[in-house]
């Protein structure tokens, strides 16, 4: 019978976890929530199994597996991950269980227990290479924009392996958001490290965070972008002045982990496409800062940028020309209401009655597009545009939809009886259960509801609140964080175990009883200490054969007989070699 002193010390410590703490040692331990475990006991065996132990392993830095092989101090912090994995104590000392794993890995891989060699700083880049590195810089900037704004409209298709999906990529290939969909994935990974994107169910969201984060200048959007990625890093890449490593050692931060050679290459390709190494391995230097754990030296980087405009040229043939990089909160305005044509330092945007649309219903009107274009405009708003702004408004507000005051109910109303008929017979919006009431149509549904309906319809509608006038509705996807929080994965599994045997009191019985059945399974040779009626102790070596009715049955090795010894009287037991 093994030594069960590791497994009874983590079961008495799991009993004494949080649900929250709890939760997360089973989720970074890859313990599957449907796992069949029913009290702290079965928690304990099955974290110092051999296969979960070994798979924990996999997920721990090359300077943690060295220094457990080495048997010397583990350092505070890898300390402090040994024992939020469950690896090792409240002190940081691994099971022995966990050591013993360590040494059949090393073994079995010995060059992932020998430290690494030390990466050299890379040298700073030259101006020829800083100058070619800050065009990437505009142009990258200037992609991830472009699709954050198509995922803000329509959230991107998540495959199981968590790429985009093929229908989307091509989707956004013939858009001209991306050049080619090769480094789609990439983009979306530097996204998700800066906060401005996340995964929800099968798709890939863009977050309240992007519409901020368009709005920012180039050298600002760069920085957020590459101080995420920096601080998203795994903390075995970063230094303790908030830094990272050299990138040539991050391969090697994690031996055993058969999945990190991909990681790694992605982590390099991102650090490479935001300009934080070039191809041939220097720095530039506003990377150097972000490195060294300082902020990012925008100032430097916007030395090499074009200077950003704040003014387009307007044509007759109703298209805008910016005859150099427009200032990103006006080049977000203006596409809300034209379709940009060509994407580079001059870029040309084209309206359309379609795109003026849009952003009518996104809460523009005619007067705020005039106003907007003639700050905008070195040449004023040309007499063809100016007819295309109005003719599209008026036409827009013909169907107006909003709450009557008196019953609730949502109303449509317009001066049209023609289109009226037409809503009403409408069989694309005969969900929202449209009856006529006088001269209007009125429906139970939510006025938001009804509005995007007939947006997705294409009427030239637009929402009004209790006092007629124009009210602006947005459409948005819930974020994941939004409504109420999602149950944990591991509450059931919590509950199983806060309701099993180790939680209260009768822990210590428990436990006994554990070992009396782990040694009755094994046909264990044990010595079991029992206290006797007059107070006494005394040690029977016993091999275990069977336990029912509160007893302990097993022959006696000293004076080989049977004996059947009350469990409640048993005061310890131990393995006898």
């Amino acid at each position: 019978m093994p030594d069960t002193s590791d497994a009874r010390a983590l079961a008495t410590r799991l009993a004494g976890l949080s649900d929250a703490v709890l939760a997360d040692a089973l989720a970074v331990r890859g313990i599957a929530p449907s796992v069949n475990w029913h009290d702290y006991f079965d928690a304990a065996d099955g974290l110092l199994d051999a296969a979960s132990i070994d798979r924990s392993l996999h997920r721990l830095p090359r300077s943690v597996l060295t220094a457990l092989h080495a048997g010397v101090p583990i350092p505070a912090e890898p300390g402090a991950t040994l024992s939020r994995l469950l690896l090792a104590d409240v002190d940081g000392l691994p099971y022995q269980a966990v050591s013993a794993r360590v040494t059949e890995a090393a073994a079995a891989h010995p060059e992932a227990f020998i430290p690494a060699p030390t990466a050299a700083t890379p040298e700073p880049s030259d101006e020829a290479q800083c100058a070619a590195s800050a065009e990437h810089v505009f142009a990258i900037v200037a992609t991830l924009a472009d699709l954050l704004l198509a995922s803000l409209h329509a959230p991107l298709g998540r495959t199981g392996a968590g790429t985009v999906s093929a229908a989307d990529r091509r989707r956004l290939v013939e858009a001209g958001v991306l050049d080619a969909g090769d480094d789609l994935d990439d983009l979306i990974a530097a996204a998700v490290a800066a906060g401005l994107a996340h995964s929800a169910e099968r798709e890939w969201v863009a977050d309240a965070e992007a519409e901020t984060w368009l709005r920012e200048s180039t050298t600002s959007r760069w920085r957020l972008v590459a101080e995420g990625l920096r601080d998203g890093l795994p903390p075995d890449l970063r230094t303790p002045d908030g830094g990272y490593v050299p990138l040539p050692a991050w391969a090697d931060a994690f031996p055993l982990d058969p999945d990190w050679p991909t990681r790694t290459a992605q982590a390099l390709r991102i650090a490479e496409q935001w300009t934080l190494v070039l191809p041939d391995g220097t720095e530039p230097p506003w990377a150097r800062s972000i490195r060294e754990g300082g902020e990012a030296d925008t100032s430097t980087l916007a030395a090499y940028l074009p200077a950003e405009i704040d003014r387009v040229y307007l044509q007759a043939d109703l298209t805008a020309i910016a005859p150099g990089p427009l200032s990103p909160p006006l080049d977000l305005r203006l596409r809300a209401i034209a379709h940009r044509e060509s994407r580079a330092q001059a870029s040309t945007y084209r309206f359309s009655a379609d795109s003026l649309r849009s952003g009518i219903i996104d809460g523009e009107s005619a007067e705020s597009i005039r106003s907007f274009l003639s700050e905008l405009s070195l040449t004023g708003i040309p007499q063809p545009l100016d007819y295309l702004i109005e003719s599209t408004a008026n036409r827009h507000g013909r169907v107006t939809v909003g709450t009557d005051a008196a019953t609730g109910r949502t109303r449509v109303d317009t001066d049209d009886p023609q289109l009226r008929d037409t809503l009403a017979i409408d069989q694309a919006l005969r969900p929202l259960g449209l009856v006529p009431d006088q001269d209007r149509l009125t429906t139970r549904a939510h006025r938001d509801a009804v509005y995007w309906a007939l947006v997705d319809a294409r009427y030239p509608v637009i929402a009004v609140d209790d006092d007629g006038a124009p009210l602006p509705l947005r459409r948005r996807r819930a974020s994941a964080g939004d409504g109420s929080a999602a149950a944990n994965p591991y509450d059931r599994l919590i509950a199983t175990l806060r309701s099993g045997a180790g939680q209260d009191d009768d822990a210590d019985a428990a436990w006994l009883v554990r070992e009396l059945e782990q040694a009755v399974r094994a046909r264990a040779v044990i010595a079991v200490a029992v206290k006797l009626p007059d107070g006494s102790a005394r040690t029977f070596t016993i091999e275990a054969s069977g336990l029912g009715g509160g007893r302990l049955r097993g022959r006696d090795r000293g004076a080989d007989v049977e004996r059947t010894l009350p469990v409640s009287s048993i005061v310890s037991v131990q393995p006898v070699a």
